[in-house]
């Protein structure tokens, strides 16, 4: 045994199960999308045609395409900072309690657990215009909800969802940021008469901007990826493509219309979008944090 630790590879065989794994559930599939993205295809992968760059600029040469952009970046954005607000708002209520305290913060987590797809589902429940509670409760008021026929109503309808599905992944690790934080720093604070809204905006929050920053790119990956299902669940894209995103659109043109040159050229470009906003937020935003 002691020989086989000593032994060179014995690091690269630890990992090898995990290395296949992510070569061929990964970069596999992108290295096929890159190559598939240069070709016209048929419907049935029988034939193909070289052609450059012609699926991209019809991809970017689409109203449709530009418009699904901006949906997607105000959706992502949107969950993203709903998301954040509501985990540090939690977390913070949760860094107080005493009493039940493991309860509290094991409701507050579960959520995290419930798949994408289950969670559109739950959603669509609560706010079915025939079925759901919610809807009723809104016609009390005097709103009239029909997310099938209102693409605004739509869209809050999947922000909702993706922001109740992702706060628990936030709330553990702003919970881990507050619980990090010295008492002694606030304690002090208190004894200079600072009260606990001014407590929270010159010692909390800057001593949480590194979770922050980290919970930031996350979100807005998961946002643009990891959503498709709670989207083809509640709307599917609808109504008019008021809630299709970028993922979504990758589906429909290949899986749907099965256009795979343009449907690839559309994943590659989601790619070079996401990582352009993730340096973005690297080079601009993490020059605020305060390490």
């Amino acid at each position: 045994m002691a020989h086989f630790n000593r032994h060179p590879f014995t690091p690269w065989i630890l990992l090898a199960p995990q290395l296949i794994i992510v070569g061929v559930f990964f970069f596999w599939p992108a290295l096929q999308a890159i190559e598939q993205a240069f070709y016209i295809e048929d419907a049935f992968g029988l034939s193909r045609e070289f052609a450059g760059l012609a699926n991209f600029l019809a991809v970017l040469g689409e109203a449709e395409y530009l418009e699904t952009l901006w949906t997607t970046v105000y959706f992502s954005f949107a969950v993203a900072f709903g998301a954040m607000a509501l985990a540090l708002g939690l977390a913070v209520l949760a860094d107080r309690v005493l009493r039940g305290a493991s309860t509290y913060k094991t409701f507050l987590i579960w959520p995290y657990a419930v798949a994408p797809a289950v969670a559109g589902v739950l959603w669509l429940f609560l706010f079915d215009p025939t079925l759901g509670i919610l809807p009723e409760l809104l016609s009390a008021i005097g709103i009239d909800w029909n997310h099938n026929l209102n693409g605004n109503q739509a869209m809050l309808l999947v922000v909702l969802a993706s922001i109740w599905k992702q706060m628990s992944y936030n709330f553990v690790f702003f919970l881990a940021g507050l619980q990090a934080i010295p008492k002694s720093l606030l304690e002090a604070a208190a004894m200079d008469r600072a009260g606990p809204w001014r407590r929270f905006w010159t010692i909390t929050f800057p001593l949480l901007s590194p979770t922050s920053f980290f919970l930031l790119v996350m979100n807005v990956v998961y946002a643009f990826f990891e959503t498709f299902g709670t989207i083809d669940a509640t709307t599917s894209g609808g109504p008019g493509g008021s809630t299709r995103t970028l993922v979504y659109k990758v589906y429909e043109d290949g899986f749907v219309g099965q256009d795979l040159g343009s449907s690839a050229a559309q994943s590659v470009l989601l790619m070079v979008i996401v990582g352009v906003l993730t340096l973005i937020q690297f080079k601009y935003v993490e020059k605020k944090v305060q390490y």
